[in-house]
Formats: C-alpha cells, structure tokens, sequence
C-alpha cells in the first residue's frame, strides 16, 4: 500500500474514532433553581436550557428543578457537591455559613453601580480566578453569573430612609445584609426564598428582601405588600451556576465552552429584560397605587456609609479578605470607588 493510501486509511479511521467519540459525547446535569417556572427568571433558565441544548446538539441532558423542589434554596450548593443533585443555580451568598467569601462571590451590597460594571470585574478583572479558588476548595466549580439587576424591598408599611428600617421585621438572605440591617436598626430574619408570601401574609414579617420590581410581582409580594423602593440601591446579588468539580472535570471541553459562554448568554438577557421589565413595571404599579419610594442622596449616603463598614467586619477570613480586595482594587481602577 502506497504511503499516501495508509495515511488516508488513517487519516479516515480517525474521523470514524473522533466521531464516535463525539456521538458518545452526553453530559447529563440534574439542576436545581430557587425561582420558579412562572416568574421571568425561571423562564429565562427555561430559555438558558433551550439554548445548551441546542448548542451541544442534544449532547447535554438538563433535569432542571425548580422553585428549589428538592431541597431547600440554601441547601442546593451541598446538594450538588454530594452527588443529589449535579449544579446549583442560586447563589454564593447562601454559603457564608462555610466561608463569609461566599458573600463576596455573590452580592457586594451597595459596591456596584449597576450589573454591567460586576460582570465586568467577572470578565476582566480576574473574576472567574478567583471564584473558582474558593468554589473549588468546596467541590464545585463556578460557571457563570447571571445577575437582574438592583433590588427592590417589599413592605406592608412605608420605607422612605433609614429611619422606616428601625423595628422593622423583614425575610433576609443570610450574609453581609443581615448585618448591614441589623446596624441600621432592622430585625432580619433569614427564610427560605419560597416562605416569604406566607410570612408576609400572617404577618410574621413586616416585609422582605427578595427580587427585584419583576420577580416581586411574580411571587405576588405586592398583593400584600404595598410599598416598596425603586430604583433599588441595597442589594445586587449575582445568581450562580455551579457544579460539581468532578462533573465538570469529566466533561469535554465543547461542554465546558457551551455552559460558560450559554451562562454569558443568560446573563446579557437576564440583565437586559429585567431592566426593561422594571422600567415598565414601576410605571404599572405606580398606576395601580403602590407606593414606591426614591431615596435620596442624603438617605442613600447614609446606607452605603454602614455597608462599607459591615464589609470589613464580615471579611474575617483570608479568603474573605481577598475576594473583597480584588472587588474593591477594580472599582477603584475603573474610577468607580475612592
């Protein structure tokens, strides 16, 4: 056989090889989300998945759990690290309780302007780095940020500054915000995403921290609550996908590529249909006679003035103190923070 025909053979045996390689390519990922199938953030997972699907033409398998239907919304980071489910889909600042870092790979409470500048640090500042040296000392791998937006409080009584905050009861994520609360003379109480209706209902709490103008109205806060601020200043938390490090490993890297740039999918049109969704919101709940409230700068001072003082005193570990410091070095390189 002439050196030409042995390497076409080969050339020929290795296509079929990689081909069957590639047809045998599935990653199947059982993943769990606290919102559900109704509000806008459930559809766009829905969408997210849609689109994985597509990319990996069928390749990757999504069992997608919603309105945290398994376990409980803080529980789903060790849900997947320990094999029930494979990926998180909530959020860092839920895990505090294992490092209080975790609250600087989620939400830095008043540090960013707007989601664009906190993608930006994820993108171009050495974000992903240094997520994944804390989420791998965990088990997991960090995949991507898709984040909403500002955040709106939900109240049954006015929130006009600082000043409506003393004695007032309201559902609280865990992590830095329970500090920076409790400072300002609230009564936090940590609770599952999908207990606030019914405590706002009863009246165990006086109100809650939990979406945005859109993802309130989904859960129906405002039937009860019938205040609320806008635009949102407190709270910018950054929904995770993660997964488990061994999952990931064993992936193929067309897989690893489709989930991180179908992550930075998300969250362009995360960002962008709740900025929509919000501006015309606020226009309809004020029609329809909520109250909202725009705090002003001397109000707003005041907030951010006791989040940069709860900052320091939550970053108590090492890992803490370096997700905050690389934070805080790229606001102020981009001129945002002195």
């Amino acid at each position: 056989m002439s050196l030409v025909k042995k390497l076409s053979v080969a050339a020929s045996v290795a296509a079929i090889a990689l081909g069957a390689v590639a047809a045998n390519a599935q990653t199947n990922l059982r993943i769990q989300t606290h919102f559900s199938q109704e509000t806008l953030s459930g559809q766009l997972a829905g969408e997210f998945i849609e689109d994985i699907t597509a990319m990996s033409n069928g390749e990757i398998v999504v069992e997608m759990f919603y309105a945290s239907s398994v376990v409980k919304s803080a529980e789903t980071f060790d849900a997947a690290a320990t094999g029930i489910l494979d990926c998180d889909m909530t959020g860092g600042s839920y895990q505090t309780g294992k490092n209080p870092a975790f609250q600087f790979a989620g939400d830095l409470n008043g540090g960013y302007a707007n989601p664009y500048q906190q993608y930006a640090w994820l993108l171009h500042g050495g974000g992903y780095d240094a997520l994944n040296e804390l989420y791998n000392a965990h088990g997991m791998e960090f995949v991507g940020w898709w984040i909403p937006g500002p955040e709106s409080l939900s109240s049954t009584r006015p929130i006009r500054g600082v000043e409506d905050f003393k004695n007032w009861k309201f559902r609280s994520p865990p992590g830095v915000i329970t500090l920076i609360f409790n400072n300002l003379g609230a009564s936090p109480i940590v609770m599952d995403f999908n207990e606030i209706f019914t405590a706002l209902e009863t009246g165990i709490i006086d109100g809650a921290d939990a979406a945005n103008l859109t993802n309130n109205i989904g859960l129906g806060l405002y039937d009860i609550a019938k205040h609320t601020n806008y635009p949102g200043f407190h709270s910018m938390p950054a929904d995770h996908l993660a997964c488990r490090k061994d999952i990931w490993d064993s992936m193929p890297d067309h897989h690893k590529a489709i989930l991180k740039v179908g992550m930075q999918a998300l969250a362009l049109k995360n960002t962008t249909i709740n900025e929509v969704k919000n501006a015309q919101n606020s226009v309809k709940l004020a029609e329809e006679g909520l109250n909202m409230y725009e705090w002003s700068p001397e109000e707003l001072a005041k907030y951010r003035t006791a989040v940069q003082a709860a900052w320091t005193e939550f970053a108590t570990t090492p890992e803490s103190q370096a997700l905050l410091n690389s934070h805080l070095d790229f606001l102020r390189g981009i001129g945002a923070m002195e």
